[in-house]
């Protein structure tokens, strides 16, 4: 089984200070003896001070009241002075007459603050209905489920949780904006956990708004800016000055967070690391335009063919072959090549996942309207189909605009906003994945021939203005050189190209025959190539380039047969 934690040997479980969280703490306390929590001690020596001083006075104004006729009156006259009558220096109970009995008042002071604070962290504690402290060197992977789950978030060492309930050797808890799963041996509870959150209990800032800014320095500026912490998140203090809380990281401003005592709580996986913990043992596709999925560890020309991972495509090796990788990827299960020049696993292919995936909207019911402001009054232009996956372009208050295709040369394109608000679409980072496909028999004739070919370029760049297919097309370009090469003329606009052949219906369409889609006034701005299985083949996008897409990834306005 996967390891809980990020050591090979559970938390120890007597008491001390754990080293990696502890050690943090250690330079922040370093920094408040120095700092702004230094001021109690230096309060008290200037109280100290201050008695002593009136003390003094005190015996001074006395003894020229007339009070130096009586011997006391004269020792405390001395020892105001610092001497006493044998001419020694004023020590011991004398001084102690002379400065007047602070101590008791600091000592009642000092009880009363430990009072307090105690308190206060009787309070934290008990905010748990069922505490359990995390009990590991780093860090507890909390998980969507029990035994196998996906992890979600992490729970540091001397952590804390309320404990919902057990099963088996899983507590199901609650840290934080954090609820899953953790491996019960790894997780103190009863009075042991309350003892170990004695220890671990800080003054933290815990952020109470939505998002706020960590800054270099303590002061309001783009400039200075140098991370963002969360609802909930919680940091050691350092100190607390003119409406700023210093923690290790930065400055908080004070009207977003509160200081007060706390543990450390569960923090949520970022939304990448999310995406890639989908994979238990991640390959990527390395090649520059796509890589074939065969229905068998061999290759057979075309025979076996069934899908294709694009470049940077991710997919679960389910097991290796002599040469191959049986993997599963966009609902194909199949084999790729296991070829290192054509993809990569383990940190390799981690680390090009990161640098690939992207913030997608994921359409969750069957049509969803795509609309030209985000607002219910604007136009409906389209609508595009569920489960396809578009980019992001930006995230607004119950709204996403998304990048559809790009417009060919002489052709407009408009916004393209969809509702997230009734869970329509899910927002979160993915990676693209294999698309099923297999080439046509070309025994059919010109048609199949015409698509296959297409089908060669998948892959390579959208150029506006273009119609190279090699170095980059628009989608009139890619449709009209794809033509070209069988001797059929066609104009260089999609508008011009959806006045040409015959108009059919969905239900005749055949590969070659061309799907054009329209802007919020109708009129026509892309176009694409049928393939035959309900797939097109067209140059959508900057981003995604000569791509294989479902012919109504949205909606069409008409299709058209020039053969």
């Amino acid at each position: 089984m996967e390891q809980e934690h990020n050591s090979e040997k559970p938390g120890r479980r007597t008491a001390g200070k754990h080293e990696d969280y502890k050690k943090r703490l250690q330079r922040i306390r370093r920094k408040r003896k120095g700092g702004l929590y230094a001021y109690g001690k230096y309060a008290a020596v200037g109280a100290a001070a201050l008695l002593a001083a009136g003390g003094i006075l005190g015996a001074v104004l006395w003894m020229n009241r007339g009070g130096s006729g009586d011997p006391a009156g004269r020792e405390m006259a001395a020892a105001a002075e610092g001497i006493l009558a044998d001419g020694s220096l004023a020590t011991g109970s004398a001084a102690s007459r002379i400065a007047g009995d602070g101590s008791g008042a600091l000592a009642a002071q000092d009880a009363a603050e430990e009072a307090r604070i105690q308190a206060e962290k009787e309070e934290a504690l008990d905010a748990y209905a069922n505490l359990g402290i995390a009990d590991v060197e780093e860090f507890l992977n909390v998980r969507d489920a029990a035994e196998n789950g996906m992890v979600i978030g992490r729970l540091p060492s001397g952590g804390a949780c309320d404990i919902l309930e057990t099963e088996g050797e899983w507590h199901h808890i609650r840290s934080g904006e954090v609820e899953g799963y953790v491996n019960s041996q790894y997780l103190l509870t009863g009075e042991e956990a309350r003892e170990r959150a004695m220890e671990e209990i800080e003054e933290m800032a815990v952020v109470t708004a939505e998002s706020v800014n960590i800054r270099s320095e303590p002061a309001i500026s783009y400039a200075n800016v140098v991370g963002q912490a969360w609802t909930g998140d919680r940091y050691p203090v350092v100190s607390v000055e003119d409406g700023w809380i210093q923690v290790e990281d930065g400055y908080i401003s004070a009207d977003y967070a509160d200081v007060r005592y706390a543990l450390p709580e569960a923090s949520e996986l970022d939304q990448q690391t999310l995406a890639l913990n989908q994979y238990q043992n991640l390959v990527i596709s390395k090649v520059s335009t796509y890589l074939n999925v065969r229905s068998s560890p061999e290759d057979q020309g075309d025979r076996n063919i069934i899908g294709q991972l694009p470049s940077y495509a991710a997919g679960e090796i389910i097991e290796t072959l002599d040469g191959w990788y049986h993997i599963r990827s966009g609902g194909i299960d199949g084999y790729i090549s296991s070829d290192p020049q054509y993809t990569a696993v383990g940190q390799e292919a981690r680390d090009l996942a990161y640098g690939a995936m992207s913030l997608m909207a994921i359409v969750n019911t069957e049509r969803l309207n795509v609309r030209t402001e985000p607002n219910t009054e604007s136009s409906i232009w389209t609508q595009i189909s569920q489960e396809e996956r578009y980019h992001v372009i930006q995230q607004l208050d119950g709204w996403v605009q998304i990048e559809l295709d790009s417009a060919g040369e002489g052709e407009e394109i408009d916004g393209a906003y969809i509702s997230i608000a009734d869970g329509n679409a899910e927002v979160r980072y993915t990676l693209e994945e294999a698309i099923r496909f297999s080439p046509l028999d070309e025994a059919a004739g010109l048609r199949s021939r015409i698509a296959n070919y297409a089908l060669q370029f998948v892959g390579n760049p959208y150029v506006w203005g273009g119609t190279s297919l090699t170095n980059g097309a628009d989608c009139s370009g890619f449709v009209q050189s794809v033509m070209r090469n069988f001797g059929i003329s066609l104009p260089r606009t999609s508008r011009a190209q959806s006045q040409v052949g015959e108009a059919i219906n969905s239900s005749e369409m055949q590969p070659g025959d061309l799907i054009f889609y329209a802007n919020s006034s109708g009129t026509v701005n892309h176009v694409a190539m049928y393939i035959g299985n309900g797939q097109v083949v067209h140059a959508s996008s900057a981003r995604t380039g000569i791509r294989i897409s479902n012919w109504n990834y949205r909606t069409p306005k008409v299709i058209r047969r020039v053969l």
